[in-house]
């Protein structure tokens, strides 16, 4: 990806990857609520079991890990 600076912003050229485009639009939405990093452990075993099982529903691993928070959000807040 090749950046180019105009007018104090930097603008990105055509040969912009889909991954790059996606990004930029992902984290320069300013409406959206900012995301945040977070890391915690987990066994391998436990991993490649929730891998295949987000690949099965056709998400990524970020993407699976939202969704199994969403979920379990919703199965415990509704409870109260």
């Amino acid at each position: 990806m090749a950046l180019r600076r105009v007018d104090g912003k930097e603008e990105v050229m055509q040969n912009e990857s889909l991954s790059g485009m996606k990004a930029k639009r992902v984290f320069s939405n300013s409406e959206k609520e900012k995301k945040i990093l977070t890391t915690f452990s987990i066994e391998p075993s436990f991993k490649a079991e929730l891998e295949e099982l987000f690949t099965d529903m056709g998400l990524g691993w970020a993407a699976g890990v939202r969704f199994a928070l969403r979920e379990f959000y919703k199965k415990y807040s509704e409870e109260n």
